[in-house]
């Protein structure tokens, strides 16, 4: 490798080059200088409008399907659009068949993504076939390479498991994914709870069925101590919950989906399954809380949420089809429209320091690791837009700002021109 990217605004708050337009030259994977202007002879030189360059953003919650559901969408193929969407890491969930319950499959996780431009950290289970009955084998995937642990969208009902599990994983400083629904409150509802669900006659599940979980969740952790992250938070209140658990001092952190941030339960009424998430959009009021818990801190990163689903689980009557939406290819286009790029920034590349990640601060001598796109293109999110091999977008017909031109990791690249 040997690039000098020419003319790209700096967004990197870690960074002494924050907001200056420079020229950066890149050799054998490392940021090897950064300067006004710089010519080095041999060196391929990238030029692009409006270029501008962060540290390379890592998404929390990532589903691919493979080993299991290789319909839905490959490992490889499944990288190679988290790349091309601005994603230089991604943590990929324990929801294959079979469930990511133990190191061997941790392992293969991680020799299947070997050698492609974004990184895969797989997360394990926290629980044995994600039952919640008995904890997994979180030690021996730990040491295979898992940085976290959790039962993608399903709480644990039992709460002494939960407690096990954080006390357990103090010992090698293990982070516990905790989704909060409360199955008994949400019975069989499929949307928020509110106007909407009664003017169209679906069943509504209560902002109470998430807000209930999470704070006997953080009861547990005050109890047990340990680090907590509550994924995909949809609520007002369980924003208070938590702003309240973080002024106690306990270590626990959340995100929020991308779609929660931009849509709200208005969308349903073409009853689209395109739109049936978990948690369920809620309404505009709520979506302005989440917007305020972003812009406060009390939400840690975002999330994309990417669940790619075949045709057979989401083409169906609504209460029928499975709930998920991709998201890597709209993420940045539909975040733009609603949050300063450099907050987006900062909550797409936090959650390195949640998962223990090293950081990926733009400063010479520092390893290449680095997301670049465009704030000015303005367009509109179609079919042709979607990457994944599956194509449950709930962003179709949605306006996007600004592009992703790609992705540099190392001394590998993958770009979109």
């Amino acid at each position: 490798m040997n690039i000098i990217l020419k003319s790209a605004k700096i967004i990197d708050a870690t960074s002494s080059h924050n907001n200056q337009v420079v020229d950066v030259h890149l050799k054998d994977g490392k940021i090897e200088k950064i300067a006004t202007s710089i010519t080095v002879e041999g060196a391929e030189v990238v030029q692009l409008e409006d270029l501008c360059l962060s540290p390379g953003w890592f998404d929390t919650s990532v589903s691919f399907g493979e080993p299991g559901y290789e319909e839905r969408e490959t490992l490889v193929h499944g990288l190679e659009v988290a790349a091309r969407s601005g994603f230089t890491q991604v943590a990929i969930e324990s929801n294959n068949n079979p469930i990511t319950d133990n190191q061997s499959l941790v392992a293969f996780i991680k020799q299947k993504a070997a050698g492609q431009t974004t990184e895969a950290l797989p997360i394990g289970a926290l629980t044995m076939k994600s039952e919640g009955t008995d904890l997994a084998e979180l030690y021996d995937m730990k040491n295979a390479g898992a940085v976290a642990f959790g039962d993608y969208k399903k709480a644990i009902d039992n709460a002494n498991v939960l407690k096990i599990a954080l006390q357990y994983v103090q010992d090698f400083d293990g982070l516990v994914l905790a989704f909060a629904q409360d199955k008994s409150i949400k019975g069989k509802g499929v949307v928020h709870e509110g106007a909407t669900s009664t003017t169209l006659g679906l069943k509504g599940i209560p902002p109470l069925a998430e807000e209930l979980q999470i704070a006997r969740n953080l009861f547990l952790l005050e109890y047990t101590g340990g680090k907590m992250h509550i994924p995909t938070v949809s609520t007002a209140r369980s924003l208070e919950l938590i702003r309240e658990a973080k002024n106690k001092g306990l270590q626990v952190t959340c995100s929020v989906a991308v779609h929660q941030l931009v849509l709200t339960d208005a969308k349903l009424t073409e009853f689209d399954s395109r739109h049936k998430v978990s948690p369920p959009l809620r309404d505009e009021a709520t979506r302005q809380a989440l917007l305020a818990g972003v812009l406060d801190n009390t939400i840690d990163c975002i999330t994309t949420d990417h669940m790619p689903l075949d045709i057979e689980h989401k083409k169906l009557e609504f209460d029928l089809a499975t709930s998920g939406t991709i998201g890597l290819e709209s993420a940045f286009g539909a975040l733009n429209t609603v949050l300063p790029l450099e907050v987006i920034v900062d909550k797409l590349t936090a959650g390195r320091s949640i998962f223990g990640l090293p950081t990926a601060s733009i400063a010479e001598g520092n390893e290449a690791n680095l997301s670049l796109f465009t704030t000015a293109a303005s367009w509109t999110f179609t079919k042709d837009s979607i990457l994944s091999k599956s194509k449950n977008s709930a962003f179709l017909r949605e306006p996007m700002q600004g592009k992703v031109y790609g992705v540099i990791r190392q001394e590998k690249q993958t770009f979109n021109f």
